[in-house]
Formats: C-alpha cells, structure tokens, sequence
C-alpha cells in the first residue's frame, strides 16, 4: 500500500485512534457522572463545552506554531500535557473534570492540527482528501466500543477500572506518539517569499468574514457541529426517555457508521478544489432529517432514535473532510494553516455551543424540542450550501489574500 496508507502514515492513524480513545469514554462518563451530583443540564453543558471552546481558541496559534516548529515537535510536547489531564480525571470530581477538560483542550488543538496539515504537507494532492478522511475515520473508531466500555464501568461503579483506563490510554498515546515521524513535501517545506509572507494573526481572524471560502464552510460546519455537539453531550441522559433506547447503542451505531462510511466513501469526497453544491446539500438534508428523527423517537419510539444515529453518522462523516478538503484548493498559501485553523475552531465553537446552548433549552423545554431546534438549524443550511457555478473552481485570493469578498 502506498500513497495515505503507507505505514507512516498508518502510524498516524493507530495515534490517533489512541488519543482519541479516552474522549470517547468521557463523553459519556461525565454526563452521567454529572447528573448523579445532581447538576443541571446547563452545568453538564458548560463542562463538557469546556474542551472544545478551549480548542477553538487554541487552534489558530496552533496553525501559526506548527508552521514554525513543525508538526512533530509540537507533537512530543502536548502528549505530556495530555497525560496530565488524563491522570486528573481519575481522582478528581466535577471542579477537576472542569480542568481537565480546559488542558485537554488545549491539547486537542495542537494535536488535530499538527497530525491534519502533517498529513497535507506530506500528501500529493490525489491523495489529500483520503489522508483527512483516514485521519476523521480513526478519530472516531474508539466511538465505537468506547461510549459501552464507559457505561460498563459505571454500572460496575468501580473507580479503579476507570483509573486503569485513563492511564493505559496516555502511556499508549505517548509511546506511540513518540515514534511519528512527517516528512514534508519539499514544495510545502521551501520558504514562503516575502511577497506572500503569511498575514497576521489579526488579519487572519478578519479572513474568516473577508474570505468567501472561508465564511460559507465555516458557518456550514459551525451549524452542523451545533447539531452535532448536542448529540455528544445530551444522548447519554436523552436516551432514558426512549423507550428500549440505550445510549451506548446508539453512539456505537453512529460511531460505527462514520467509520464505515469515511473508508468506503473515502475516494468519492471531492478532492478537485470545485465547490459540489448538490453534494453538500444532500449532506445537511441528512443532517436534517437524522435530528428530526432523534427528536420523534421519544414518542415515536426506538426504531426512529437508531435511524437518526445512522443519518448522523452519515452527515458527520462526508461533512468535515469535503470541506476541509476544498479549503486546501482554495485559500492562500501563505496563510493556509492558520486559515484552516480558523475552520476547525469554527466546528469545535459549535460543539461546544450544542452542549452550553442546548442545555439551557433542554431545562426550559425538553430534549426533544432540542433536537427540533437542531433539525431547523440544518434545514436553514440547506439553503447556504447552493451556489449557482460550482462546477467551476474559483482560486480566490491566492495572491491577494486581503481582498474583501
């Protein structure tokens, strides 16, 4: 195998699988954890909000620093840190978990980007698109066994095991972490010349309006990750209102369909830098019709709570890569990391905003009203995806990256 299965990069994967392994655990441990001390809805969001708006911040800096120092470098530090935050949440309560969620953060912010533009520099352009989708599928394996193995050691009530687990995860994650290697290509490694030197930090914030690239993906992804994150954080305590609904189950489902489908779909997300209207379209009318499921199954019952992990499932999987992916046609060069840092802190602001947003509606409402909201969010979407000419490829400012829209 060559190309974005070759062994390094197959290494990045197994890396990835690791550091993402532990999330999958938490997310579903800390809300029920959380409603056992009897906190809110709007309290359980806020924490479990934490660690994504952390790395929504992060991720920008985290852009510029790689382009820097390289991705490797920058690797070997954070997986420390990770530890750390690892071991705080095995003999801390929900002030610690708080935290921990804060570093982790941090963490995931240098992680995801040096591993993702590692990954672009690295990869010929064919291959770009099935890199990114590689690296999205293995980050959402553990979400397969992780959300039954997280239940099974809360209903054994044993801490120890959850001890255990957190800790053989961050001795893996470093030790496999420790021997990655990401070797640039040299067209990526050369020089930036001064004429196309990246734009300022401040600047680079301003492109996420200026650009229209930039700005139509970013809210796209922002909506959907809204969805998304209300989800993650409120299925575990939804779940009880499903009748025969098991939350485990249907993270797995979902789980186990964003990785099936992000490796057999992996050659058909463009990698061509043309804007597929129709293709993102379908994509949140999935989106759509997957919380509008999750929203009648309290009524409707389980068949209807399982469909919509399947379509969300979906949705996750064909969203972030096709757009990630395009972003790499599209902005400029010289300031593409910090650029696409600035997207992905677009989908970590909305997961984190489905858990602090959502909740408070969850308490005024109910879940299942929440999750209508979240289908008419997507539905609004459906319209920002269409633009008329999208089988052309527009390569917008790539030398004039100031110029407003």
């Amino acid at each position: 195998m060559g190309g974005a299965l070759s062994w390094p990069f197959l290494r990045l994967y197994v890396l990835t699988l690791f550091y993402f392994s532990a999330n999958a655990i938490l997310n579903v441990t800390i809300p029920l954890k959380g409603e056992s001390l009897g906190a809110t809805n709007s309290a359980i969001g806020l924490i479990m909000g934490a660690y994504l708006f952390t790395t929504m911040f992060f991720r920008p800096w985290a852009g510029r620093v790689i382009q820097k120092h390289g991705p490797v470098k920058v690797l070997r530090t954070l997986l420390i840190l990770n530890g750390i935050a690892l071991a705080l949440y095995t003999f801390s309560g929900l002030e610690g978990f708080f935290v921990a969620r804060v570093m982790q953060g941090v963490c995931t912010a240098f992680f995801s980007m040096a591993l993702q533009l590692g990954i672009i520099d690295a990869l010929p352009d064919k291959d770009r698109s099935q890199g990114i989708s590689m690296y999205s599928l293995c980050s959402y394996m553990p979400g397969i066994f992780g959300p039954l193995l997280a239940l099974g050691m809360w209903e054994a009530g044993n801490t120890n095991i959850f001890t255990v687990a957190m800790i053989v995860i961050a001795v893996s994650t470093g030790v496999v972490g420790f021997s990655v290697r990401m070797d640039r290509k040299e067209a990526d490694a050369a020089p930036v010349p001064a004429e196309q030197g990246a734009v300022s930090m401040a600047s680079s914030f301003g492109q996420l309006f200026k650009n229209p690239h930039l700005f139509r993906c970013s809210s796209l992804m922002l909506s959907a990750s809204i969805v998304f994150g209300s989800v993650t954080t409120f299925v575990p305590l939804y779940a009880d209102q499903v009748k025969h609904g098991n939350a485990g189950v249907y993270l797995m489902i979902q789980a186990g369909i964003v990785v099936l489908s992000r490796f057999i779909l992996r050659k058909k997300i463009p990698s061509d830098g043309k804007w597929h209207s129709s293709f993102v379209m379908f994509i949140f009318l999935i989106l759509t019709i997957a919380a509008l499921s999750i929203s009648f199954s309290a009524a409707g019952g389980v068949v209807f709570f399982y469909i919509g992990a399947a379509l969300m499932g979906t949705a996750q999987a064909l969203l972030y890569p096709t757009l990630t992916t395009y972003l790499t046609f599209v902005l400029p060069q010289a300031s593409r990391n910090v650029l696409v840092g600035l997207f992905i802190a677009m989908a970590d602001l909305g997961v984190s905003m489905g858990g602090m947003l959502m909740g408070p509606i969850a308490d005024l409402f109910s879940y299942s009203t929440m999750y209508s909201i979240c289908a008419a969010l997507g539905a609004l979407m459906i319209g920002l995806a269409y633009r008329r000419g999208q089988g052309k490829r527009e390569d917008y400012n790539i030398q004039n990256p100031h110029n407003a829209v």
